[in-house]
């Protein structure tokens, strides 16, 4: 028998979280039919623009792009076309977030079959790793510390996406 988690909320508040959830899941389509994703080849010879859906807003080829051939132009446009739908998908998850709470826009993005790119292409990390990485910094800092407390710049590692190189801030004085 499992055990029952006790509700903190009264009957009206949950009504009235489940009515907001309703209203704002009717507001998913039109989210989906605002965003747009665009992706662009390196070659600038396509250029492709989605919605939120899929639905082609827009094809733009330029006018040297028949060089490529008809094979090798279709299968570029089909590329093209994924970047940008990838693009169109997180932009999506990333306005539906707010109005749902991560926990119903993970629920539509496994429905939909279709994961948010940054999580599926292994770009992030998770909460322990980040722990993990944070921890072995400020032990790596405590032991380099140079004579004015401060600590030294010679273990900074710059493919470390969590590290931060101060000399990238911009002063806007």
């Amino acid at each position: 028998m499992s055990e029952r988690e006790v509700v903190e909320r009264s009957t009206a508040q949950v009504i009235a979280d489940g009515l907001a959830r309703q209203k704002a899941l009717e507001g998913v389509d039109a989210v989906l039919g605002q965003v747009r994703g665009t992706a662009t080849d390196n070659h600038q010879s396509v250029q492709v623009t989605v919605d939120g859906r899929g639905k082609l807003i827009e094809l733009w080829l330029r006018q040297d792009a028949v060089r490529w051939g008809a094979d090798q132009l279709g299968r570029l446009i089909v590329l093209v076309a994924e970047a940008a739908m990838d693009q169109a998908t997180q932009a999506a998850y990333n306005r539906l977030a707010p109005l749902l709470g991560d926990g119903m826009t993970y629920a539509i993005e496994q429905l939909s079959g279709r994961p948010a790119p940054a999580r599926r292409d292994g770009g992030g990390i998770t909460a322990e790793e980040f722990m993990r990485r944070r921890e072995e910094r400020l032990r790596r800092a405590d032991g380099s510390t140079s004579s004015r407390g401060q600590a030294a710049d010679d273990d900074w590692d710059p493919d470390d996406p969590l590290a931060f190189d101060i000399s990238s801030l911009r002063s806007d004085r």
